[in-house]
């Protein structure tokens, strides 16, 4: 029983997803003075996650041909026999339809939709055909992994007049667009040969290493360009702008010293801080999000006796 219950939670990627959830949590957080609606955050962190895990499910369920033939994912329920197509077919629905009607009935429309946007972006177009077609698939279709804060943002704040959904949920967005391809990236230079075995043409296998290399190493740049944003538009103060400066350093001594690594499991390491690097600079930003309430009121206090 819990050993079929820990293969169906193989198929929702967990990890992957743990960190989308908590990349929506960070966007709740940051759209509400001090700490979201109830409602918002426990249903909407509930229907984002099995939203994402969903689709998590559907890739799987798309790529289990090609899984069997990558080292990386050869263990996966699917590539190992352990679930069979229908039965992860009916469960990826069964989490799908959950997501929306939690979302629908318990956040806001808002939200549902563009979960479900999301939700069909990662698992159909992205991996029905992006990643077949093209060596920019992560590129494209980083929108759909990058869209989680704005899910977070609208569970709290529903439609915003007149975009409808607040510029800086979109900044938070662009964050995670542009992390996405150095990333990815890092693991595909290290598992190429995964990628080749498999016929996707991921960059390292259609363009070579060093020219990809080379783009990871432009896309960290921009990165940590995109990760001064929030500072410069107010969104954030100085304890997050100091946070972001020391993580995007760090990150371009990984993304210079891949361009000449000291060994062949080096792209791995770039690839294991990419992921500690996203997490902390949300984390920053929720930190200095909470410290700048406290000056918040404050200064509102003062404003109020003034007047």
């Amino acid at each position: 029983m819990f050993a079929l219950a820990g293969q169906y939670l193989e198929t929702t990627k967990p990890r992957i997803v743990a960190l989308l959830v908590f990349t929506a949590l960070i966007g709740m957080f940051m759209a509400a003075p001090g700490v979201p609606p109830w409602r918002a955050l426990v249903f909407g962190t509930l229907g984002i996650w099995l939203a994402s895990s969903s689709a998590a499910a559907l890739n799987q369920l798309i790529d289990q041909c090609i899984d069997k033939l990558m080292a990386r994912t050869a263990h996966r329920p699917l590539a190992t026999g352990a679930l069979t197509t229908r039965q992860v077919l009916v469960f990826a629905l069964v989490l799908g339809v959950a997501s929306m009607v939690v979302l629908f009935a318990l956040v806001n429309a808002l939200t549902a939709v563009l979960t479900f946007a999301g939700l069909i972006g990662y698992a159909v177009i992205y991996t029905a055909f992006l990643k077949r077609a093209t060596p920019q698939n992560i590129v494209i279709g980083g929108l759909a992994g990058a869209i989680p804060p704005v899910l977070g943002w609208t569970s709290v704040s529903g439609w915003v007049p007149p975009w409808g959904v607040h510029p800086y949920a979109l900044l938070l967005c662009l964050i995670i667009f542009v992390w996405t391809p150095p990333h990815f990236w890092s693991l595909a230079i290290f598992r190429r040969e995964d990628y080749r075995r498999a016929c996707i043409p991921m960059l390292p296998v259609v363009y070579g290493v060093d020219y990809t290399r080379w783009h990871v190493l432009y896309y960290t740049v921009l990165l940590v360009l995109a990760s001064l944003l929030p500072y410069l538009t107010g969104l954030s103060g100085m304890f997050y702008l100091g946070g972001a400066a020391v993580l995007g350093g760090a990150y371009l001594y990984y993304a210079i010293r891949l361009m000449r690594p000291p060994d062949e499991a080096f792209a791995m390491r770039a690839f294991g801080y990419s992921i500690v690097y996203l997490m902390a600079l949300f984390a920053f930003m929720l930190v200095d999000h909470w410290l700048a309430e406290p000056a918040l009121r404050a200064g509102s206090y003062v404003l109020q006796r003034i007047g």
